[in-house]
This record gives structure tokens, sequence and C-alpha cells, in this order.
């Protein structure tokens, strides 16, 4: 029996204009790989011409990408590191299968785990001429099997699907005399989806949540007391969850074997993309649909496994080819999206990385041309690191840098305001990403209304009797909205919930020592103000964004904010596992960015505290001035074509990490901004640079840019420039030894940066080649 049609469709990929590398003039790609044309991988044209043959859609694909497309039988394994190009291989692959006539579209389906992944695969499918491929989400494929299935497995129509199973979960609650706040429901819930999509039953959560190292919001005894009660609720009433659909698709599999073989029949290709995201309830569908067949492609990375905490695990990625002795194993690692510094960086990351995952991990190789060196910053407090962040991204914006090709990536949710109100305050638009707008967060907005009521009839509130001063008065009214002294323990919405309140209370306590005359009133109209401001409709802007919300996307320029102990990893991360998971985090925030990337933290959070805080420990051995603490690094896995560093124009050999910390040479003191380590001294310490030749450099280098299409910054930073102009150097030799200059930029610059140095002109016309 065939399955219903797809519907099909898709937004079309967009179009990405692409200025040249820094310091390299524009110029068209060869057409083919072989002629060093492959196409940049995460990106396509937003009209291609259809190839006009099954063999013209291996056209510039790089030798393992042409081998996953023409990998067409049996079980395929495709290891795809970071900004690789999977989605092309596996498009392009399903493409030349079709347009050679060994598979039929209607046979194959494509599955990955966002709408928005699926659209996407449809449009490339589209654009390669092998329209008519299902490429769908797990839970529309499974509810599209659902809905079709069901009269005939069960009888009548299929039960309405809650849009929210929260309520229930209340109500279930209410049920059990159990009394859950908001945050509380909300986890919860969320340990019901989790228990769920690893097939846990109610009896059987307590065990597995203490096996998974879970922090329970509750007691887990109520939790499955909870569950249980939900699961009634839920038959009562007639409706399913989210999580049934895969559940009862399962079970109608399982149960009735001739709905099952009808399903394969019509369904005889698969290909999953993230495999490494797959939870067990998925797994077992997707065997289901295969059957005793083995004509699956699967595509993933161990390392970029960052939603464990839903029920996603890597060990169906790390255990395929135990399952699939016979499988045809793939590995990507040639990076196109970023530049040589931002690969070695991640690269530094995964090689101190430990566990199983770890022992797969893949050794990128960046195919662009060199970049800036990745900026490490170290700031005094928050505020200062929210501000020189806003102030960077304001001149990135007057060199002409897109604001929709700049992105602040934090590890939560709730150091959104401080960053929100920076750019407000630079005048630079922003939008956010995967999260509520601060002040939009319903915790805010009810904390907003009790600081109205307070400054209104204060006077008639006993929560005010005993205080005297503003943040105090704050703090006794937040205590009533849930915020406590002490954060609460593990994660997930209650703590997000207490952190967007201590996030009012650390403002009212910023706002007294600036206005200590201030009211409570004075600061519910700075409430509203800045809610306001913070509210004007923005179309394009700097993107905000948890590290979570980020994976998939890419950025020309990535601020990695916050990356301190606590945060980075984050405190409630306790197991080797949940710290390998942020390292992951981490490593996903650094493969973000194609060209630009600055790594940040804060040594203490507000202004004038105590400076205890320090870089995480993910960062040893990798920004300047530090050492490795985490033992001997491992190499990664080379690409399927066995490819060393040795000698390669494109691939240089990655730098050596100085263990010597960096000093200032005035003071003494140890440095660890990069800007300051450029000039090897403080940035408040005396300088002897020429000013003279400082002013003639960066004319020249003004020159340089507008030539080269590229703003200033890509010839030399200013800080590099200082650097020369201190050290003046007679020689090659010299220079390359000041940090900022690389080879390349030895090469193209180096004779006209020593003419200057030796108080000579410059020949007109010279482009420094």
């Amino acid at each position: 029996m065939p399955l219903p049609p797809g519907r099909g469709g898709g937004p079309a990929a967009l179009v990405r204009l692409q200025a040249p590398p820094c310091g390299q003039p524009p110029h068209p790609p060869p057409p083919t790989w072989q002629h060093g044309g492959v196409t940049a991988a995460t990106h396509s044209t937003l009209f291609p011409q259809v190839p006009d043959s099954a063999d013209a859609v291996l056209d510039g694909l790089d030798p393992e990408q042409r081998a996953v497309a023409t990998a067409l039988h049996g079980p395929v394994c495709v290891l795809a590191g970071a900004g690789t190009g999977k989605t092309r291989a596996i498009t392009h692959r399903i493409a030349y299968g079709v347009r050679a006539g060994i598979l039929q579209p209607s046979s194959v389906l494509a599955v990955t785990f966002t709408n928005r992944a699926a659209g996407e695969m449809r449009g490339r499918l589209r654009q390669l001429g092998a329209s008519g491929v299902q490429a769908r989400t797990f839970h529309s494929a499974a509810l599209r099997q659902l809905q079709y299935f069901w009269p005939k497995a069960v009888g009548g129509g299929l039960p309405r699907i809650v849009d929210r199973k929260i309520q229930i979960v209340a109500d279930a609650a209410a049920a059990c005399r159990i009394r859950l706040d908001r945050g509380e429901l909300r986890d919860v819930t969320a340990e019901i989806e989790w228990s769920k999509v690893t097939q846990t039953v109610p009896a059987d959560y307590a065990a597995a949540a203490a096996k998974a190292a879970r922090e329970a919001p509750r007691d887990p005894a109520e939790i499955a007391q909870i569950y249980a009660t939900y699961e009634d609720l839920k038959r009562d009433r007639a409706v399913i969850d989210f999580e049934d659909v895969l559940l009862l698709t399962v079970g109608i599999l399982q149960d009735r074997h001739d709905i099952a073989e009808a399903v394969r029949a019509q369904y005889q290709h698969f290909v999953v993309d993230e495999y490494q995201d797959v939870s067990p309830l998925q797994q077992r569908l997707l065997d289901l649909w295969l059957g005793e067949r083995d004509s699956l492609c699967v595509v993933g990375d161990a390392s970029q496994t960052i939603y464990s905490f839903t029920g996603a695990t890597p060990d169906h990625l790390l255990d395929f080819r135990t399952r699939h002795p016979g499988a045809t194993v793939v590995k990507l690692v040639r990076d196109y999206r970023s530049s040589p510094q931002v690969v070695h960086l991640a690269n530094g990351l995964l090689a101190q990385a430990r566990g199983r995952a770890a022992e797969h991990r893949l050794e990128l190789i960046s195919q662009r041309e060199p970049g800036p060196e990745p900026v490490y910053t170290e700031y005094t407090d928050e505020p200062a690191e929210a501000e020189g962040a806003a102030r960077r991204i304001r001149d990135l914006l007057a060199s002409g840098v897109p604001a929709a090709e700049i992105a602040i990536l934090f590890r939560t949710n709730s150091q959104s305001e401080i960053y929100e109100q920076a750019l407000a305050d630079a005048g630079v638009p922003y939008q956010l990403r995967g999260a509520e707008r601060f002040f939009d967060r319903p915790e805010v907005r009810k904390a907003g209304v009790a600081l109205r009521g307070a400054a209104r009839f204060g006077g008639n509130d006993a929560l005010l009797d005993d205080v005297v001063d503003l943040p105090s008065q704050v703090r006794a009214v937040l205590s009533g909205e849930g915020w406590t002294n002490r954060p609460p323990a593990g994660s997930g919405a209650v703590r997000e919930r207490w952190e967007s309140l201590a996030a009012l209370a650390n403002l009212a306590q910023d706002f007294a020592a600036a206005k200590p005359d201030a009211t409570l009133g004075d600061l519910v109209a700075e409430l509203d103000e800045r809610a306001s401001a913070q509210h004007a409709p923005t179309v394009q802007g700097v993107t905000l964004a948890s590290l979570h919300s980020s994976k998939g996307l890419e950025w020309d320029v990535v601020f990695l904010v916050g990356v301190a102990e606590g945060m980075m990893p984050i405190t409630y991360a306790k197991t080797d596992e949940q710290i390998e998971e942020e390292r992951r985090l981490l490593y996903v925030g650094v493969t973000r960015a194609r060209q630009h990337l600055s790594v940040s933290w804060a040594l203490s959070r507000s202004p004038g505290g105590r400076p205890n805080r320090r870089p995480s420990r993910f960062l040893d051995g990798l920004r300047p001035g530090s050492v490795t603490t985490t033992g001997r690094v491992r190499a990664g896995a080379a690409g399927g074509i066995e490819r060393g560093f040795g000698g390669s124009a494109t691939s240089p050999a990655p730098r050596r990490t100085s263990r010597v910390p960096a000093r200032c040479r005035v003071c003494g003191r140890t440095l660890s901004d990069a800007g300051e380590m450029k000039l090897m001294r403080c940035e408040d310490c005396p300088s002897d640079m020429d000013e003279g030749l400082y002013e003639r450099l960066r004319e020249w280098r003004a020159v340089q840019a507008q030539r080269s299409g590229q703003p200033a910054f890509c010839v030399f930073t200013d800080k590099t420039l200082m650097a020369i102009a201190e050290a003046v150097p007679d020689d090659e030799g010299d220079l390359a030894r000041i940090p900022g200059v690389g080879v390349r930029k030895l090469n193209r610059y180096g004779a006209d940066v020593l003419t200057i140095c030796a108080g000579q002109e410059v020949e007109t016309g010279a482009e420094g080649d």
C-alpha cells in the first residue's frame, strides 16, 4: 500500500555574497574540484543551473564528498566535521542516485532533526534535479505514517495532538497533590519528555535518572508519580503528545507486520542527518523502517553531540561499524567554512578532550586562506566585557562588515540582557535567536509588575518594612517572586528563572551605585526605558544566541563571551561526561566563525567586585600565556584520503602554542589580552613608539585596504601597526617575529612595511605582491 504523496516544497537557499579573504583580490573560482574549484561547502546560490546529467551532479565535489555521493549500496557512515559540507555530500549522493536511475525518488526517505534543515535539504535536491524525494524530520515522517495507518491499525481517527503538554502535567501534579511553581512545572515536563524518548516507563524513572546523573527538579518518586498520572489523564482525554507520535508509530510497526511491510515497500533507501543526535526511540523507529535491509546512509559528528540532556546519544553513530561490519566509512575533514586560525583552535579544543567521543574526533584541515588569529580578551567585569564587544562591533560595522554577519554567542539565555543593553547603548541593531528578549520573559514581566506596585504602594507592603536602601527593596520584592540569595541546584527552567531575577537584582545594585539617591520609582522608570529601547524592531542586526541555538549556523565574525570557569563549563556540570559535553559545546561555538573569532571572559560579575574568576579550563594551552593542564593531547582521525599537515601551502602546520607566560616588557605583569601580547606590554605602560612611523603605516594601510576592497584591519590591526612602530624592524626576520605578521602577510606586505620603516617612500602603484 503506497503512502500518500508528500507535499514537498521548502525555501530556496539564500545567496550569500562573500568578500574575498583579507588581503586577497577577488577572482572567479574554476569550475571543478580538480582545478581548485570546490564551491563553499556550506553555501549555495539562489538559482543554480540544474546539472544536465548524473555525472554533472558530481562536478565540484572533493574526493571524499565524491566518495559519499557514489557509495549507493549497503550501509554507509559519513563522519563529517564542522564545515566540511556534509549536507552537500548527502544531497549530491541522493541526487546522483536518482539521476543515474539507481534510486527511485519516491523510495528515498531522508530524515533530520529540524524543519529548517529538512526544508534546506528539499531545496537543494530540487536544485540538483531530484524532486520527489521525501526529506522530513523524524516526527513529521512518523506522524504522516501514523495518520495514514491509524484507521486500519486501531480504527477511527487519530487522537488530537496536544500543542502544549504543560497544562496536563499541571493537572497531573494537582491530582497527586504536589505543588509545582512555573519553573518546576517546565522542568518536570522536560523530565517526562526525556523519559519517553529514552523509552523509560514511570516505574523505572528514578533508577534511570540516577544512572544518567540527571539533576531531578523534584524528588524522583514524585516525578514518577506525576508521570504516571499524566499518562492516565491523556488516555482519559483521548489526546496524545509529541513523543507519542514516535511511540505509537513504533508500536504499530512492531505489532502489525503487514503495515510494517507496506512502509518498507514504499521506502527502501534511508538517509539520516545529524545521526549523533538520535535518541533510543528514534533509533528504534529507524530499525523498524529498515527491517532486514541495510540501504542506510548516516551522517554525523560525535564531537558535536550537545543535546544529551534531551536523550540524544552518539553511541549509535560510534557503534555503526559494529552493527554493520561491512559498512563504507567516509571521513570528511576538509573545512570550507573557517580560516586555518579558527580551525587550529577548534582542533586544539578537541585534542584535550577525553571520553569515547574524543577517541573518534576528526582533525579538520582548513581549505580557506589564512585569516587573523583568534583574539582573547580579559575584562575586569561583565559590563566591561559587554561594552567592549559592543565597541568592537560598532567599529566592524563602520568598516563595512554587515550586521547580519556578526554574532555574540553565550552559554545561557540569562546572559543576553547585558549584551542587549550594551548593543542598544552603542546604537547597534540586534536580533535574538532561540531566546526571548529579556524583558519579554514571563518572570521578568511579573517582577516588573511587582516592582511597579511596590513603588506605588510600598508604604503598605510588609516586605519593605525593614529595608531602606534601593537594592534591599528590590531583593525583598523579588523574594516574593522566587528569588533567593543562593541559586537553585541543577539546570533548566528553575535555574533560568532565578538567573533572570538575579539579573534584575544586580541591575538594581548597579543603578543604586550610579545614582545613590534613586528611588524604587526611578528604577521602575529605568526598566521601562530599557524595555522600550530594546523592543525597537530590527530587520538586520547582530545575532545574539545561546551556544545551543547556534548549531547549524555560521557568521563571518563571532564573539564567544563569558568563557570563564562556572559558565564554561557551567557550574552544574559535575561528571566527566557533562564536562566533556561542555567542551563540545564550546567547540560548536568556535566552529561557527568563518574568519574572525573573539573569545572573552570577565574577572568579576560587577564593577568593583572581587576578581576571583579565571578563564575556562578549556582554553588552557590554547590562549597565549597559558599551559595545558589536561595531560597529553591526542591526534584526531584523518580524512578518507590520508593527508597530513606537512608542506602543503593550503594546509599550514598548526602553530606550537607557547608554554611560557607572556609578560610585559615594561612592568613584568603577565599578559592575557591578545592586543597587549602583540605589543608585549600593558596598554597603560609607557610606549616608545615612533608616532610618525605609526601614522605613515596607517596611511599606507588605508591605501592597501581600498585596493583589496577589505576593511583596514584585514591588512594589519592597529595593535600590529603599533608593535611595528615600536620595534622598527630592519629586515624580514625582525618583522616576522612581530605577532600578527604571518607568512602570507610577510610575503604580501613585508617589502612595503620595511621600506616605510626605513624612512623611504613606497613606490606608487605597488601592491605588495
